[in-house]
């Protein structure tokens, strides 16, 4: 279980280092190649898992739960970009420069690629696999849980690190807690933090871009 682990959180971090880095940047067209990368990391997650997943439980529940968060966590954001513009040069910059990579595919494709595959796959694997499996490796600590989410968090925000931009990186920190302690509280809402992440991405990236 272990050693599966690790691999998985390695080849993402490697699929991140690709398509973040600036070496790598730009080689392939990056919508393209986080959707291959979202497809390759939930194989992994399928094949890896130590057990099978439960049944999503209240379906309607799950979906309006899902729209709640991403609401939030558009309004986090949105306060989040006024308060950081305000209190720093850099951040602004920093935030039109994530945008800049809404390039090479329409609009519509882009949101269907988020919502269809990017969004599912990354929380499906971030929280459903990664914090999941390592809620099993730490069990004897004394809180296994808080560990798990703790570790998933830090280990999500890292893997953007090599797009050398902070803001990115602590708004991959500021979500993935947001995620990782409902899963914590509530891992039966897996299905609802699915769709938060899915939808999540579509309105920062393209119906409300912030």
């Amino acid at each position: 279980m272990k050693q599966r682990l690790i691999a998985a959180v390695s080849v993402a971090a490697l699929l991140w280092f690709y398509m973040f880095s600036p070496w790598t940047a730009g080689l392939t067209g990056f919508w393209l190649t986080m959707s291959a990368s979202a497809v390759i990391l939930t194989v992994m997650a399928l094949l890896f898992s130590p057990e099978k997943l439960p049944r999503v439980e209240k379906p309607l529940l799950q979906l309006l739960a899902g729209i709640l968060i991403a609401l939030f966590l558009w309004g986090v954001f949105w306060i989040g970009d006024k308060l950081s513009a305000a209190l720093f040069d850099f951040a602004r910059p920093e935030v039109d420069s994530i945008y800049s990579m809404k390039t090479g595919l329409p609009s519509a494709a882009i949101a269907a690629l988020l919502l269809l595959v990017i969004g599912p796959a990354e929380e499906f694997f971030w929280r459903g696999y990664v914090q999941r499996t390592m809620g099993k490796l730490f069990e004897r600590s004394r809180r296994p849980g808080d560990l798990a989410f703790v570790t998933t968090a830090v280990i999500y925000a890292l893997v953007h690190i090599w797009s050398l931009n902070f803001m990115l990186i602590m708004a991959a920190l500021v979500a993935g807690c947001v995620w990782g302690l409902i899963y914590r509280l509530r891992p039966q809402m897996l299905p609802a933090l699915i769709v938060s992440h899915a939808l999540w991405d579509a309105l920062v990236f393209v119906w409300l871009p912030i």
